[in-house]
């Protein structure tokens, strides 16, 4: 079934056993009468007749057998009100089928409320089109209904209908009518209903949104499939819920933290929530609990804020965080999603990790290396101008799997385990620049750091020739930044290495004040600085 999300600006249906009821036409029955071998479909064994006389008669016995099943033919339960439906929602609608037209109108003699000209394309095997399985039709019918074809809505109730939208590219929906038939087995529709009542939502679910918030529908239909089960949590996100209530009285220190996530669309659910918790983790705290409000633009479909709000709640399973509140809202205020995420972790008092803490003499350590949320982000962002700019597929395809590194909670974890800490920060906006300036600050104390100890990614390096920027002052969750006790530095560095996290010593701290020194090749250097992050430059 579709997990991605979709836009439908059209919906084409197939007829019988679609749009009328199953059963009118016996295909069995129609291939004896015309000698038709049982596994091979009517309309490719007549364009295999090579007799004039034959294929003439066939189709003619073909064409009697359509013309009495349309007679016979009955309106699907719930047909006329879901086309009726689809067209109050703005949404042209089509039929695409493999009978002749004549039967089609036949046929729609016995429907109260629909006519042929209810339907802006109808295309039929009269048409010089390829018939089902080819996914011509489809092809035609999104020309005609002026949209895009993975914007069309495919829906049948046989292999051939699912076959076509696929290989077309469209949105497909098997209609399966309460049966589980054989054929239905190695089919991949997008999506699979027993009656046409249930493709109202599925259509609904890709129309865009009206400005404000996300409806109750929706809202209640996706925060349903989430298992709130922290026993912490008294109240829970749910519609008419407003706040969230969680017990402490187990706990000693609840560190906060709150971060906008406004330009990663690809993966922002990822980045909402481990930039989050990442700033919870250098506090030297467990994140426990995240809320976020997600804005949407205007012309957001309900599928695309499902995606959004179900990547929210499986990144927050994964770390053992519970998602337990926020709001949604649909907005012209913004052109592009954001997502404002506020965490909240525990720490006992005694393990409280305050940046004031550091002492002359600590060693600065930074695991990882320099700008990996940067190069997950470009990667994934600017794809296409990286190849244009000549990187390789295959590199650009690695540095995209740069996300998977963004949390440093796991070297927090052996950080705090190990002892000995004074200080955590983690390098986010305005790369590992902006990051030691600030833990100079935070910390009251100047720090002087050995540039030729900075580890940088080759593919980082490369990215950053290609595009003019600095790797130094470029986006870099991922990496952190750990002060530590001169007699347990090289105990916590080998802890981080056994567990396969890079770590090294890139400077140490020295007297009380705030600033920052570095040396390059043994020669002294002003700290760089970037009033804004490199990566904003690119959009």
């Amino acid at each position: 079934m579709r997990t991605t999300p979709f836009s439908v600006s059209a919906v084409l249906f197939d007829f019988d056993g679609t749009l009328s009821r199953p059963g009118t036409l016996d295909f069995n029955i129609i291939k004896k009468a015309i000698h038709c071998p049982p596994e091979k479909a009517v309309l490719e064994f007549l364009d295999g007749i090579d007799d004039p006389r034959k294929k003439a008669a066939a189709i003619e016995m073909l064409d009697r057998f359509e013309a009495e099943g349309a007679a016979r033919s009955t309106p699907n339960t719930g047909a006329e009100q879901l086309i009726d439906d689809i067209h109050s929602w703005g949404i042209p609608t089509g039929i695409i089928t493999r009978n002749s037209k004549k039967s089609i109108v036949t046929a729609l003699l016995n429907f109260p409320n629909l006519s042929l000209s209810d339907f802006k394309v109808v295309i039929t095997r009269d048409d010089p089109i390829a018939p089902k399985p080819s996914e011509d039709g489809v092809i035609f019918a999104a020309a005609r209904l002026g949209c895009e074809v993975e914007e069309i809505l495919v829906i049948g109730d046989f292999i051939f209908d699912i076959e076509s939208g696929n290989q077309a590219g469209a949105i497909t929906v098997l209609l399966d009518n309460g049966t589980d038939l054989p054929e239905f087995s190695g089919l991949e529709p997008d999506f699979r209903v027993s009656a046409l009542i249930d493709i109202g939502p599925v259509i609904k679910r890709g129309l865009p949104l009206a400005p404000g918030k996300l409806p109750n529908e929706f809202l209640s239909e996706y925060l349903d499939e989430f298992n709130f089960n922290d026993p912490s949590v008294l109240i829970s996100a749910g519609v008419g819920d407003d706040t969230a209530a969680i017990d402490i009285r187990a706990e000693e220190v609840m560190v906060l933290k709150s971060d906008p996530i406004t330009f990663a669309t690809d993966a922002i659910a990822e980045y909402a929530v481990l930039v989050n918790a990442n700033d919870i983790a250098t506090a030297g705290a467990a994140p426990r609990w995240f809320l976020t409000t997600l804005m949407f633009p205007v012309g957001t479909t309900a599928s695309h804020i499902h995606q959004t709000m179900k990547g929210l709640y499986q990144i927050c399973h994964r770390w053992g965080i519970t998602l337990c509140g926020g709001h949604t809202e649909i907005t012209d205020a913004v052109t592009r999603p954001v997502v404002v995420g506020m965490m909240a972790g525990t720490v006992a008092s005694s393990a409280l990790v305050d940046k004031r803490n550091m002492t002359s003499g600590d060693r600065i350590i930074l695991t990882k290396k320099v700008a990996v949320e940067g190069t997950a982000i470009i990667a994934r962002e600017f794809h296409s101008r990286l190849s244009n700019e000549g990187m390789a597929p295959e590199v650009i395809a690695e540095c995209k799997k740069f996300l998977s590194h963004i949390s440093i909670l796991p070297e927090a974890k052996i950080a705090m385990d190990n002892g000995g800490v004074t200080a955590m920060h983690d390098v986010t906006e305005g790369g590992l620049a902006t990051a030691v300036s600030e833990l100079a600050v935070a910390g009251q104390h100047h720090l002087h750091i050995d540039m030729d100890k900075i580890p940088i990614f080759e593919e980082t390096s490369e990215i950053c020739k290609l595009l003019d920027i600095d790797p130094m002052g470029l986006i870099g969750s991922g990496s952190l930044l750990i002060c530590c006790m001169e007699p347990e530095a090289d105990r916590l560095l080998a802890r981080l290495q056994k567990a396969g996290i890079d770590a090294v010593t890139i400077g140490k701290v020295l007297e009380k004040g705030a600033g920052v020194t570095a040396k390059d090749k043994n020669r002294s250097i002003g700290w760089p600085n970037f009033e804004t992050d490199e990566i904003t430059r690119l959009f």
